[in-house]
């Protein structure tokens, strides 16, 4: 019998818990001392499949506007208005749990969610986040978009490791539920 697959959420934050500007801007990011060190590589080595809401997918085509730097990898984008997407990558306008619960039981490798708020939070309430890697840069920005959106919900996670790449702090935390 197989390992049931992993949906992991990997990416970078400011101190005060912003993925990005208000605008989008990764600028805090971008150049801090280390950004290039971290396990990201290795990381995307171990998935197979990535997901993420339309505005994360709109603002990675901004940022890559002549390659989808994801192409070799399967695509879902979660959309009830986008219309057309990249070749390769697929538009899911039906239930996100369902989608994500089936693909969590499908063969293959781990599964990347690919931004944050909106779409990482309704997964988290179902409780099918099983990993975190996060990154902390050392900036505050003020304000921006959160990664992780307010809610009523506790979930308790075990810290599996911490590294320091230069200035970028990374750590790993398992769900807790899912320690055997």
């Amino acid at each position: 019998m197989s390992e049931r697959r992993k949906l992991l959420f990997y990416g970078a934050m400011s101190i005060d818990g912003y993925i990005a500007r208000e605008d989008h801007g990764l600028d805090w990011l971008i150049g801090t001392e280390g950004e290039e060190d971290t396990t990201y590589d290795a990381f995307y080595a171990t998935v197979d499949t990535l997901i993420m809401g339309r505005k994360t997918y709109e603002q990675v085509l901004k940022l890559s506007p002549d390659v989808f730097p994801y192409e070799d990898k399967k695509t879902y984008i979660f959309s009830h208005t986008l219309q057309n997407s990249e070749q390769g990558t697929h538009i899911i306008r039906e239930d996100l749990l369902s989608f994500v619960t089936n693909l969590k039981n499908e063969a293959g490798q781990h599964i990347w969610v690919v931004g944050g708020g909106e779409l990482l939070q309704s997964l988290f309430k179902a409780s099918l986040v099983d990993e975190l890697f996060l990154q902390v840069a050392p900036v505050m920005i003020g304000k921006g978009i959160p990664l992780f959106l307010p809610t009523d919900q506790e979930s308790t996670f075990l810290l599996q490791e911490v590294n320091q790449y230069q200035q970028i702090a990374e750590m790993h935390f398992v769900l807790k539920q899912n320690q055997t």
